[in-house]
């Protein structure tokens, strides 16, 4: 042992390790390496206890032989992950993925200091694609489309506000934690992963490029042959494929801005005279509502549409007596599953507003929107009753309402129903106390925002007497009486369970005010702001929502007799589908002279 400095390393030696390992023929006193250890073999391998110094234990060998193993688990599932829980089976794990054989060639053919840069910047990369998968998962759960890596960052402040209202703020907090903790994991192992193999390519070079070539050659003859293992193609490159459709959205989005810039300087109505706007409707209130997530799915799906068709029946009954029309189509909204800012300002600004960018560009302009048209007009107060509203919301000014009830302004005292702050009859009975009941006022145009057929659906208030509303505290034991949504939420047939009983709460309501509270001079239009989210209505649904238009005066409805739309508050399979975005104007010109010079708008 007078040979070796206190470390155990020889002082000087004229054959200096390299980053594979010694050469193998590195001659060490009291023991040679065998050629079978060459890869392993050092200057440290003296006889210590009855095994070469530097040769570790069997323990220790299997341990760093099943961290390989998992390295290479990680990587290859990072590789062929689908961005689509539906996409997820056992069949999308058994391909073979075009960019671990190109990238196993790179780091072959790079020197050391290239190849290790090479193997951080590709395992980050890596797992930066692979968060972008989970993002999209998520995106297609909640919205049925990606996530769009320029518009979307935003919407991660709603979810904050969401799990807030939904979990508590403790809840949440401790959940963006979680992620964030999680994300700085994923990226840090698969950029240990994609190290630790690169490592292993040179170790074994010569095996590891005769590998590399035969993989290369059966991806190739797979990709010719067309070869499939459960619908999904054996020879991958889902990962060069998400990285190029990234890359158009990308385009896409800075293209779609300056098509809308163009899309939204033609408006029809723009310089309509104030006494010209809305004629058929002067002397009327109007009340605009929306029903949170009520869509197709709720009529038309076999698993919820008997029992909701039932209350719309019994509703068209029921108005009906009390001296009230109908007539009802469909929409098709520019969003799914949430984003309901998207769908209101497409309704209403008669554009269509698809993402973020959008919509920031149209609240921020002086686009004339259909609730701002009475206003103009100067015939009506104009409101706005918002219970979903927590902030300052300065769109109320571009949307033209005098006053904005948010949920601090309806006097409620009641319990939150998870994150519906309100229930949706004391919404309607505050907006009677506010607005409507009030003596000696002028003719209303309200919008009127029911939000307890929210997701997450549990617990779902009862509707009581409306003498019984008061101040919202009726509903602290209906409240604590309600279904955990935690529970719901483990079971999808329970979702779509709660999913219909709130939405016949939210209909139930809104009816039953109608026909309480309603007069000759009510006209009211209610429809869905989106359908709910797939796990409610399945990954085909169509982006349909329900509307309907209520009217005592007969006038008010012989002026859409040509619209074709079908009798009563219940849609059937073949009324008519309009976009939501050509609703504004059609609205506009059966209620008011056509315009001098319409406008045309591609899509219409």
């Amino acid at each position: 042992m007078s040979h070796f400095t206190r470390s155990g390393r020889l002082p000087h030696t004229d054959t200096a390790p390299t980053e594979e390992g010694p050469p193998p023929d590195a001659a060490v006193p009291g023991q040679r390496a065998a050629a079978g250890d060459a890869a392993s073999a050092g200057p440290d391998d003296v006889v210590v206890g009855g095994r070469p110094r530097g040769e570790r234990p069997a323990t220790a060998r299997a341990a760093a032989r099943a961290l390989t193993a998992l390295a290479a688990l990680l990587v290859l599932s990072a590789l062929l992950l689908p961005n689509h829980l539906d996409r997820l089976t056992p069949g999308a794990f058994a391909r073979i993925p075009v960019e671990g054989i190109c990238g196993a060639a790179v780091l072959l053919l790079l020197p050391p200091s290239a190849r290790r840069v090479a193997a951080v910047l590709a395992g980050a990369g890596l797992g930066l694609l692979t968060l972008l998968k989970l993002l999209d998962m998520g995106f297609y759960a909640v919205l049925d489309r990606p996530f769009d890596l320029v518009l979307d960052w935003i919407l991660f402040d709603d979810a904050e506000d969401f799990l807030s209202d939904s979990i508590g703020r403790t809840g949440a907090i401790g959940a963006v934690i979680g992620i964030v903790l999680l994300v700085a994991a994923l990226l840090a192992l698969m950029t240990l992963a994609v190290v630790r193999l690169s490592r292993l390519l040179v170790r074994h070079s010569a095996a590891a490029t005769r590998g590399t070539l035969a993989l290369g050659t059966v991806w190739i003859t797979c990709l010719a042959l067309g070869a499939q293992i459960a619908g999904a193609p054996v020879a991958s490159r889902s990962e060069a494929d998400l990285v190029h459709d990234r890359a158009d959205q990308v385009r896409a989005g800075i293209e779609d801005e300056q098509a809308f810039a163009r899309e939204a300087a033609g408006d029809a109505f723009r310089d309509t005279p104030p006494d010209r706007l809305l004629t058929g409707l002067r002397g009327k209130d109007v009340l605009f509502t929306f029903i949170e997530s009520y869509g197709r799915s709720a009529v038309q799906d076999p698993a919820m549409a008997p029992q909701v068709d039932a209350v719309l029946a019994d509703g068209t009954r029921r108005l009906r007596k009390a001296g009230f029309s109908s007539r009802s189509a469909f929409l098709t909204s520019p969003t799914a599953g949430g984003g309901s800012w998207l769908a209101h300002s497409t309704f209403l600004s008669g554009l269509w507003i698809k993402n973020q960018q959008r919509y920031r560009s149209v609240t921020s302009s002086d686009r004339l929107t259909l609730t701002g048209a009475f206003r103009r007009a100067d015939a009506w107060r104009t409101s706005g009753i918002m219970p979903g509203v927590t902030r300052s919301w300065p769109e109320g000014r571009f949307y033209g309402l005098d006053h904005v009830y948010d949920t601090h302004h309806l006097g409620y005292k009641g319990p939150k129903f998870s994150w519906s702050r309100v229930p949706d009859q004391y919404s309607l009975a505050a907006f009677e106390r506010l607005e409507h009941g009030r003596p000696r006022r002028t003719p209303l145009m309200s919008e009127i925002i029911l939000v307890s057929s929210h997701n997450p659906w549990a617990p779902i208030p009862r509707t009581v007497g409306w003498d019984e509303v008061g101040d919202g505290s009726v509903y602290d034991a209906i409240e604590k009486a309600g279904k955990d949504p935690e529970e719901v939420w483990k079971d999808p047939a329970k979702v779509r369970t709660e999913y219909r009983r709130a939405i016949e709460y939210s209909l139930h309501s809104l009816i039953s005010y109608v026909e309480k509270y309603g007069n000759k001079n009510t006209v009211l239009v209610f429809l869905g702001d989106h359908q709910p989210v797939p796990t409610v209505t399945g990954g085909h649904a169509s982006h349909d929502v329900p509307i309907s238009i209520v009217a005592h005066d007969r006038a008010v409805l012989d002026r859409i007799s040509g619209w074709g739309w079908q009798d009563g508050l219940k849609p059937g399979p073949k009324a008519p589908v309009w976009r939501m975005d050509t609703f504004r104007d059609r609205f506009l010109t059966a209620y008011g002279p056509r315009p001098r010079a319409a406008a045309h708008r591609p899509g219409r």
